[in-house]
């Protein structure tokens, strides 16, 4: 019984170890399967290693050459192969253990990593071997190489020779050690690196760094400003300030400069080099020599405390250019007649766009100001009248735009005075070139952004003689002192350039005097048409002497009234027609009624009116004008103008038919020799001197315009051409201490328009500062805000 019990024990605990056993030989053979699988992938991975340093090899051989390396011995065993392969003593006393599989699975887990340095194989492809000369040692950095390989991957070659080792190597390495040797092969030939110093990739870089470090052939020594230059720009900077003549500043500057230009010359001459000094303006060769010093230099002058360097860029490659005016039609005045032709002629041209901003006033000011009870109720009926009225007499459709600023009356001043900042209503992007009719009256109470800072280019254009016309009012010496310092000083803070009709008018900074006024085309044609007749035997004139204007004393009917009633006997049966409307027409025909003179008044007409054609003399005895529009026209219909000796008719003198007088006998004379006589007819040429075409290109060209208008890049503002072709920036060179001191003037003035009671004690209209509501309902404007800091200091 008990051995029955005893057997089957042991056969039970003999089937109990049999399936351990069996379980445990399942287990490692999926152990071992796992680690086969583990093995085939990192077979692949060394592959995959093999191929992408074959593709590295293959692309340096063909991209790089360098002198041969020599070969070494090749190494005979890999230190981290020793450490890959498992001992086998290790794997037995692993694989006898409970824990086998979770000792495996721990140590063969896909989250194990095999790291594999490289550094070495990178130190010993890339290494720097720097020689004293800046060349490349090739042959040290073969032996660095090959030491480097050495220590990293060992010896190749064991005890048992290259065949033993290779059967204990496991196959991917072999495959990576075979690869290794085909490199080390191949590297003691020139087939990698043979051709490095010829490649086309070495000379590009040489190329570039010798183009980095390479100094200007072409640069030529300056000579350094001396004392006597310094000098001479500093007169001619502080003269305007101090007070000193333009013409005594310039002869001064250039008594300094002669001896100085003369030695530039002779050295350029001897040098072979082109002078800088190419012209015979003493001012441009100053700035030119200053220039030049301070471009050698690498100095670049960006501009005073108060410069804007946000302005208009021509990028269309066309110029805009906006005429602002203080009077529009229908009041047929100097102020909106000659703008709105110069808009026309100057649009006629291609190279530049044109707007014309004329003021609004609202209908009660409409009432005063324009005639025969013209009344508009929106601004785009009042362009249409323009439009009409300048097309029926230029005979072609002008391409300009009109545009409104507000503006209101003043009846002591008599004239239109703009309201809030008119310089707002062009655009940025049309702010480029601004022409300003009568820039002082423009900017007395101007209280807005500064012109010169908004505009590339500021042209005042100088219409009337204010002085002469404050003179003839109550304390008018007092207040024409104040009117003419206050004048050069908006000028000269809002303008860059001054045209003066004539030398009647004060004398204003950065002016000069030029005629920049044409006559309508309508009066040349009847001027031509009285010729014709003329030719064909036919009487053009029938009547005799007229007189035509505004219808205010200062217009030259005081001078008119004097003549006439101090030669009453000598001028006996003489009959002047007179045509005008205006303030003074009942004082004036009192007047002349009372000192009984032969004088006709009828109401104004249009001097082009048929009405006046068959007039012979036109008599002008008016002194305030600074350049009369009528005078002209009559010159141009082919009568006779009988007008004072005055500056105002300076450019007249040359026509034959303009006969002037000096005291009231020459006025008699030459009164009784028009009457007598028949008129010269006009040649060719001084028709076109009369025409708007010629006015348009005078005005072009005294305004400096044309460097503006047909050279965009070399007629920058403030730049010269040199006779080598070399363009300097004068003001992007040279500091000007007038600038910024015209930058001080235009703050101090913009501070004081600010204030109210400032504007009321000098004779500004109430609330005019900013526009009211009903320039905002005409124009469709925004309120204006109460504090509006528009002005970019």
């Amino acid at each position: 019984m008990v051995n029955e019990n005893q057997a089957s024990t042991s056969s039970s605990a003999f089937s109990f170890i049999s399936k351990g056993l069996q379980g445990v030989r399942d287990s490692a053979d999926a152990d071992l399967q796992l680690m086969r699988d583990r093995a085939n992938s990192f077979k692949n991975l060394a592959t995959s290693f093999d191929r992408e340093l074959e593709n590295f090899f293959n692309s340096a051989s063909t991209s790089f050459s360098v002198p041969a390396i020599r070969s070494t011995p090749p190494p005979t065993e890999i230190d981290f192969v020793k450490r890959l392969q498992p001992k086998f003593s290790e794997f037995r006393r692993a694989y006898s253990s409970p824990n086998f599989s979770k000792k495996v699975l721990e140590k063969w887990s896909p989250r194990t990593r095999i790291r594999i340095d490289l550094s070495a194989i990178r130190n010993a492809i890339v290494s720097e071997v720097d020689d004293g000369d800046g060349t490349i040692n090739f042959d040290r950095v073969r032996r660095r190489n090959m030491v480097k390989f050495r220590e990293f991957w060992g010896e190749w070659k064991g005890e048992g020779g290259e065949e033993a080792q290779s059967a204990r190597d496991w196959e991917p390495v072999r495959a990576l050690k075979t690869r290794l040797k085909e490199f080390e092969r191949r590297s003691s030939s020139a087939e990698i690196f043979g051709g490095f110093k010829k490649s086309e990739f070495v000379e590009k870089v040489k190329s570039s760094l010798k183009a980095l470090c390479k100094e200007p052939e072409e640069s030529k020594e300056v000579p350094p400003l001396d004392v006597t230059e310094l000098l001479a720009y500093l007169v001619r900077q502080s003269g305007p300030i101090l007070g000193v003549r333009r013409d005594i500043c310039d002869k001064i500057v250039e008594s300094l400069c002669s001896k100085r230009k003369s030695q530039l010359l002779l050295h350029s001459a001897s040098a072979g080099e082109s002078s800088v000094l190419g012209n015979d303006n003493i001012n441009d060769e100053l700035d030119l020599r200053i220039a030049s010093v301070l471009q050698s230099t690498g100095h670049c002058y960006e501009g005073g405390f108060w410069k804007d360097h946000a302005k208009h860029d021509p990028s269309d490659g066309k110029r805009h250019v906006a005429i602002v005016t203080t009077a529009s039609l229908p009041w047929l005045t100097g102020t909106a007649v000659n703008p709105l032709f110069r808009a026309a002629y100057l649009a006629q041209s291609a190279k530049q766009n044109v707007t014309l901003l004329v003021p609004w006033l609202c209908k009660s000011d409409q009432e005063i100001v324009y005639p025969n009870n013209l009344i508009f109720s929106s601004p785009e009926e009042q362009e249409i009248y323009i439009r009409n009225w300048l097309e029926e007499r230029i005979g072609f459709k002008a391409d300009f735009k009109i545009s409104f600023y507000p503006g209101k009356f003043s009846k002591e001043r008599r004239s239109i005075i703009p309201t809030g900042d008119t310089s707002q209503f062009i655009s940025s992007k049309d702010a480029d070139i601004a022409i300003l009719e009568e820039p002082e009256h423009l900017n007395w109470y101007h209280h807005g952004r500064r012109w010169t800072d908004k505009f590339n280019h500021v042209v005042g254009i100088v219409h009337t003689n204010y002085l002469e016309y404050i003179k003839r009012e109550k304390n008018g010496a007092l207040q024409a002192f104040f009117v003419k310092h206050i004048n050069n000083w908006v000028t000269r803070a809002y303008c860059h350039k001054v045209l003066r009709l004539s030398a009647a008018t004060q004398d204003l900074p950065k002016s000069v005097v030029c005629n920049v006024h044409g006559v309508n085309p309508k009066f040349l044609k009847i001027g031509e048409r009285v010729a014709a007749e003329r030719e064909l035997g036919q009487q053009a004139f029938s009547k005799g002497a007229y007189f035509l204007g505004k219808m205010v004393w200062a217009k030259g009917y005081k001078e008119l009234i004097d003549l006439l009633a101090r030669n009453k006997s000598d001028l006996y049966g003489f009959k002047l027609d007179v045509f005008g409307n205006g303030e003074d027409a009942h004082e004036v025909q009192s007047t002349a009624k009372r000192l009984d003179l032969n004088l006709n008044f009828q109401k104004g007409r249009d001097h082009a009116d048929d009405s006046l054609h068959g007039y012979k003399v036109f008599i002008n005895p008016s002194v305030s004008d600074v350049l009369c529009t009528a005078t002209a026209e009559a010159l141009a219909m082919g009568k006779f103008v009988v007008c004072a000796d005055h500056p105002s008719n300076e450019f007249f003198r040359s026509f034959p038919n303009c006969l002037t007088y000096k005291t009231s006998e020459d006025f008699v004379a030459k009164v009784k020799e028009a009457l007598a006589n028949e008129p010269h007819p006009l040649t060719p040429e001084q028709r076109y001197n009369l025409s708007w075409e010629a006015a348009t290109q005078r005005f072009i060209n005294y305004s400096e315009l044309e460097r503006f208008l047909n050279n965009n890049e070399a007629g920058a503002k403030g730049s010269s051409r040199r006779n080598d072709g070399n363009i300097i920036k004068k003001s992007a060179s040279l500091p000007s201490l007038t600038e910024m001191v015209d930058g001080g003037l235009a703050f101090a003035h913009y501070s004081l328009t600010g204030n109210e009671f400032l504007r009321l004690c000098t004779g500004a209209i109430p609330k005019t500062r900013d526009y009211d509501k009903q320039h905002c309902k005409d124009l469709n404007l925004l309120p204006p805000q109460v504090e509006n800091p528009i002005y970019g200091w």
